[in-house]
């Protein structure tokens, strides 16, 4: 927000070579009262304005004072590179310093115009700066009670003003047309507003938006540093749910190689295949064994153990027993079916005996399976 504050001129002297130096108290500490629709407060009939003496006097505020430049009135916009040369009759010096409640600040005027105007006796000093304007109420050291106070202020330039249009009252600009705006002095009552003056533009503060600065209603500026926060939050959730997701993608990509070289080390191998190959043949050799009517084609080892089980000791053997059990009585049948193999093929192949020993041989072709049951 811009402002200004007046002090007179005193104690001037002329240079050898013509410029006219003097020594001001500039801006002081205090109470000032502000007309509301001059800070972006048309609902207020008087702000009050409370500059603590922790910001006037700060380091970075006194040092914003040395080399700015004079100009002869206020212009109506701020001083730089720009448009120094348009505006500017001289400068101050580096010697700020504090002076009780004010600011005393060196100045040289070197334009010869400005310099009559000063000894004709236009002789008030006007301080243009800006500064941040919070409100926030509260009471001074001294017990006064405020609306807002300044903070963070810079020094732009300092204006030679006249007095008669000055009057008693300090003011925030030369008049109502130029962006520095208008205030009443401390005890005087509130400005009314001219129609002219109606027609200003809210109180300005600068606000960085991008790699800009730039110049927004007061009003506006809470609207727009909400902006830039949900901006600003918005682009970190998603940067947040960007990076989660590219976790949980990489852990499924970790996850889905780790079951690849699980399947590739279970892959069989070629002697692997040739063992199951024989395994199975050797447990339907097996199995045939045990009972020659059973099929083994579209059937799993185990369906194959269970139904020569139960085909060698009954259907209730198998019906509530584990692969396990089953797995154990598998190998029971198997071994007696084939000892029983044995003694078949002992008795095949015995050679005849005579006549003498019917008895016998028929024993052994009914044994054998080679005699019909007499």
């Amino acid at each position: 927000m811009k402002f200004i504050d007046t002090a007179s001129v005193a104690g001037t002297r002329r240079t050898a070579d013509g410029y006219l130096v003097a020594e001001v108290r500039t801006a002081r500490t205090g109470l000032q009262d502000y007309a509301g629709w001059e800070v972006g407060k048309p609902e207020m009939q008087v702000v009050r304005v409370y500059r603590p003496a922790d910001q006037v006097f700060a380091k970075d505020s006194l040092g914003s004072y040395a080399h700015r430049p004079v100009t002869n009135d206020h212009p109506d916009e701020a001083v730089s590179a720009e448009n120094w040369k348009d505006f500017a009759v001289g400068q101050i010096g580096d010697e700020v310093a504090r002076d009780g409640e004010f600011v005393r600040i060196p100045l040289i005027v070197m334009d010869a115009a400005a310099i009559k105007d000063v000894e004709a006796g236009k002789r008030e000093l006007s301080a243009g700066y800006t500064c941040d304007l919070a409100f926030e109420p509260g009471t001074t050291p001294d017990g006064q009670s405020y609306d807002a106070i300044q903070k963070n202020i810079k020094i732009n330039h300092v204006a030679i003003v006249s007095s008669g249009r000055a009057g008693s009252q300090a003011r925030i600009g030369d008049d109502a047309a130029n962006s520095w705006g208008v205030r009443p002095a401390p005890g005087h009552a509130p400005i009314t507003p001219s129609k002219k003056e109606d027609t200003m533009s809210d109180a300005l503060k600068t606000v960085v938006l991008g790699d800009k600065a730039v110049q927004v209603a007061v009003a506006d500026v809470a609207a727009i540093e909400k902006f830039k926060a949900d901006s600003a939050k918005a682009l970190a959730d998603a940067e947040a749910a960007h990076t989660e997701a590219i976790t949980a993608k990489d852990t499924e990509i970790g996850t889905l190689k780790a079951d690849l070289k699980k399947a590739q080390d279970a892959a069989l191998k070629p002697e692997d295949v040739s063992k199951l190959v024989a395994d199975r043949v050797a447990l339907e050799s097996t199995v045939k064994t045990i009972s020659a009517d059973i099929t083994t084609d579209g059937k799993t080892d185990a369906d194959l153990r269970k139904e020569a089980v139960a085909k060698a000791l009954g259907d209730e053997m198998v019906k509530d027993a584990s692969d396990a059990e089953i797995s154990g009585m598998f190998k029971a049948v198997a071994k007696d079916a084939a000892a029983g193999d044995q003694v078949r093929d002992t008795l095949t192949n015995l050679k005849p005996v005579n006549d003498a020993n019917k008895a016998q041989q028929s024993y052994v072709d009914r044994m054998t399976g080679r005699g019909g049951s007499k």
